[in-house]
């Protein structure tokens, strides 16, 4: 069955056939929409068919995405997905929630979320017959595209800013992608990207920009409606979903999978979704806070690299998953962000600065009272700590240094 019918633009609406092969809207430049057949996947399918599925990764809601089956079973690819919720006791009760859970997406097989638009991506690549994909990244898109291309044996390209993580540029390496730095910002190596698509017709993953992304980062969505809306029987008061934003593909993502849900009627009511922005690279969260949808550029500063965008490429769809259900942008400070990661550490989670964002957040969130303790909450962490080494150290105290003896340990013992 040809689910994918086409695209439409999410500024003027101008619709597009599926057999045209476009990124962005031609007429404006918006963010395009991917057109899903809803009909036939209705008549073809109940939602039970879904959650019966034996696949446990995003491939079990392969009915709901524009791709055919890309195969490649048993290899990271095919594993990128899935990733576990948990019910941190320790925290609910530090927040003083009743119902609090945490979906890790460290879990992913390059630690990070950005692994459910490359493998999506890299299925529309393969299946149009793209020799290569290429990305602009500040670390874990390139990873997700590269670790996931090398899984299968796709060639990827990486554009990078040369100030990412040491540890997102080793994982590029060791992939063996061609990676190429960048002497300038992530919008420095968007741009530069962007150009070398037109000059080589290689096919572009770009976050914001290649419309395909979107569709791998709504199975997060399906997830959480699995997860905790069904199981949990969430439907009698509105879950609260808390991210980390940064060019706003993500929170747009979580937004169409829902959508998607309302559209065949396998879900009543819309999850209230909350963007969290750091303080400094907040263009999303300035719209927003004008009731807004102009995204004006900012010198973007924050230690969240992986959210650091001077000028987010997905920014209104970004607001709308805010104003249209009920939720919000906040930002955070660098510090609260570091005191982020310490807070999930007490809980056995590791995360790293973009996603430890998204639970300062939510801490915030409680603090002004924009959420109680009735409201249940999920918050979403994207990415694992081990990408960024010198903030987690930065968020906690360093160790101290004994001599080996055991009159040295006592006297450590003693004072502490």
């Amino acid at each position: 069955m040809n689910k994918f019918l086409g695209y439409t633009c999410s500024i003027c609406g101008t619709e597009y056939s599926c057999t045209q092969e476009l990124y962005t809207c031609p007429k404006d430049g918006g963010n395009l929409d991917i057109v899903l057949d809803i009909a036939s996947i209705i008549r073809k399918y109940e939602f039970s068919d879904i959650t019966s599925r034996e696949e446990n990764y995003l491939w079990r809601y392969l009915p709901l995405l524009p791709v055919v089956d890309p195969g490649f079973e048993g290899t990271p690819f095919r594993m990128t997905g899935g990733t576990p919720v948990y019910n941190p006791t320790q925290l609910r009760i530090e927040l003083g929630l009743k119902n609090l859970w945490i979906k890790d997406e460290g879990k992913n097989p390059t630690a990070s979320f950005k692994d459910r638009a490359s493998a999506v991506v890299i299925a529309r690549a393969r299946e149009i017959g793209s020799e290569i994909v290429v990305t602009a990244s500040t670390g874990n898109a390139g990873a997700a595209l590269a670790g996931l291309a090398a899984s299968i044996g796709q060639k990827a390209i990486i554009f990078a800013p040369k100030t990412a993580p040491p540890a997102k540029i080793a994982q590029l390496l060791v992939y063996r992608a061609e990676v190429i730095l960048v002497d300038g910002n992530y919008d420095s190596a968007f741009d530069l990207s962007i150009e070398a698509v037109k000059e080589f017709g290689w096919y572009c993953r770009n976050t914001g920009f290649n419309p395909f992304t979107i569709e791998g980062k709504k199975t997060a969505a399906f997830e959480i409606w699995e997860e905790i809306i069904i199981k949990k029987s969430m439907d009698f008061k509105p879950l609260s979903i808390f991210v980390s934003v940064g060019d706003g593909n993500i929170i747009s993502g979580i937004h169409k999978g829902f959508k998607d849900l309302i559209s065949l009627g396998w879900i009543e009511h819309m999850p209230r979704i909350f963007g969290i922005q750091s303080e400094g690279s907040a263009a999303i969260a300035n719209a927003f806070s004008n009731k807004s949808e102009n995204i004006i550029p900012v010198n973007a500063n924050t230690i969240a690299d992986s959210i650091s965008v001077d000028l987010p490429r997905d920014g209104v769809r970004a607001v709308r998953a805010a104003t249209q259900t009920n939720g919000a942008f906040l930002t955070v400070t660098d510090q609260q962000i570091l005191e982020a990661i310490a807070g999930l550490g007490k809980a056995g989670i590791f995360s790293e600065p973009a996603a430890a964002t998204a639970y300062a957040g939510l801490v915030k969130a409680i603090e002004s009272g924009i959420i109680n303790q009735n409201d249940p909450v999920l918050v979403v962490n994207t990415g694992s700590g081990l990408k960024d080494i010198r903030a987690a150290m930065m968020a906690v105290k360093a160790a101290p240094i004994i001599e080996p003896t055991m009159a040295d340990l006592k006297r450590y013992l003693q004072k502490n």
